[in-house]
């Protein structure tokens, strides 16, 4: 540890370390047991949700006692406000959060993408949804109430989108949103449910004695495992949106860019699948291709990409179940966030670059090197974009502002990079520079 950093203590975390390593250890004792019984289907997928979820929800809620953070906006301490005081305020928020799991429900229904598998197994996600939309419906009853009661004020935005159907007076910005916030729930986890199961059985079936067969097998499946890892923490964190976690949305991007920038890597708007304008993979060929024949650089190169994997999930289980993009679900300072603000960019982008090599072409041609370098560094760009957009957002909330300001002072990458340039970078309270 640098001395001047004893001086300056890192902002601290809105999660705990502990929370995404109690999920891990949930995560890997269910991994085990389907591994032994070879449960590779989709309800044993589902159940590794649970097996994630539920030990970082009993950490959370025992150890770190998150129910009691003011950022709740509950208040435990005071007597529940009696029922008549906040019953007509729960019919109007429920009426809201009804049309708005409506609207999406159309939006699924009208969604073509959703229903012919062209962007994977999505039909698996809207089964889901047509099972749990009914218990979910009767048990969200209950629970406004319950919260209304206890919360400081509950007149929140599902409060304000109900209030604007029933032709009440309402904040239009409170109302945007709503609909941000919810745009951004009904969009990805319908994605993430429908990537759950493969991810999953990819992680399942590999038989023991294939997985150390070489080191390119041993590569491969530890990379498939990293990304069950990863799926498995995001989807948890779309789904646990809850108040008495602290894991509610604070706040959606509001900036269009941010949108398109995160878009274009989601389908059905994605810009890097095949045949996209944005395929950097045209003649090109995987690693294990380029060092056939030589078990050092296989081995090499495996464990480099095994281990820009293995960022990229720690990147994801550091946000317990708090994952979710275009959100502020509270500020990250602690694991690979305390070496660089985008450690599962800066790990996604070299791993590409790594893995294809789009620099050698197995045509010969040059033309097809530059193209595709030139693609995959247009790529790198759209996810610097990200970063950028996303520091946009984060960087409205103080608690941001100083977590990136520390960074500039004490974390290694933003550190290197003043070296390399010869300057350090100085920046104003409302200006975040990137890595």
């Amino acid at each position: 540890m640098r001395e001047d950093s004893l001086h300056d203590p890192r902002p601290r975390s809105a999660v705990s370390a502990g929370t995404g390593l109690a999920g891990l250890a949930g995560l890997f004792m269910w991994v085990v047991v389907a591994r032994h019984f070879t449960m590779s289907g989709p309800f044993a997928a589902l159940t590794a949700l649970f097996a994630c979820g539920v030990p970082m929800v009993l950490w959370s809620l025992v150890v770190d006692k998150v129910h009691r953070n003011p950022t709740t906006g509950i208040d435990w301490d005071d007597r529940p406000r009696p029922l008549s005081e906040t019953l007509d305020i729960s019919l109007v928020k429920l009426g809201g959060l009804f049309a708005t799991w409506g609207t999406i429900a159309c939006i699924y229904a009208v969604g073509r993408w959703y229903w012919d598998g062209r962007y994977g197994d999505y039909s698996f996600a809207m089964q889901l949804f047509t099972w749990a939309v009914v218990p979910l419906a009767i048990a969200a009853i209950p629970y406004v109430i319950w919260l209304d009661r206890r919360l400081v004020d509950p007149r929140d935005n599902a409060w304000h989108f109900g209030q604007m159907l029933v032709g009440g007076e309402a904040d239009k910005e409170r109302i945007h949103e709503h609909l941000r916030q919810w745009a951004v729930k009904g969009f990805f986890l319908a994605f993430m449910l429908s990537i759950v199961p493969g991810n999953w059985n990819d992680a399942i079936r590999w038989p023991n004695w294939e997985i150390v067969y070489s080191p390119v097998n041993l590569a491969t499946y530890l990379i498939g495992a990293m990304f069950m890892i990863d799926v498995t923490f995001a989807t948890v964190g779309y789904m646990l949106t809850m108040r008495p976690l602290d894991a509610h949305i604070r706040s959606a991007s509001p900036f269009a860019a941010g949108w398109a920038a995160a878009l274009m890597c989601y389908p059905p708007f994605i810009l890097m699948n095949t045949g996209g304008p944005l395929d950097y993979h045209a003649g090109t060929a995987q690693w294990n291709y380029w060092f056939a024949g030589n078990p050092i650089l296989l081995s090499v190169t495996g464990f480099l990409l095994v281990a820009l994997t293995a960022v990229y999930a720690w990147a994801t289980v550091a946000f317990g179940f708090r994952f979710s993009n275009l959100t502020h679900r509270g500020i990250l300072t602690h694991g690979p966030y305390a070496i660089t603000k985008h450690p599962a960019y800066v790990s996604k982008t070299l791993f590409w670059w790594l893995s294809s090599m789009p620099f050698l072409a197995i045509s010969g041609s040059l033309t097809d090197a530059v193209r595709n370098s030139a693609i995959l560094a247009a790529v790198t760009g759209v996810y610097y974009w990200r970063a950028r957009t996303e520091e946009r957002h984060l960087g409205m909330d103080p608690a941001y502002r100083e977590y990136a300001a520390w960074m500039e002072r004490n974390a290694p990458i933003p550190r290197a990079i003043a070296l390399v340039t010869g300057k350090r970078r100085v920046h104003s309270p409302g200006v975040i520079p990137a890595e």
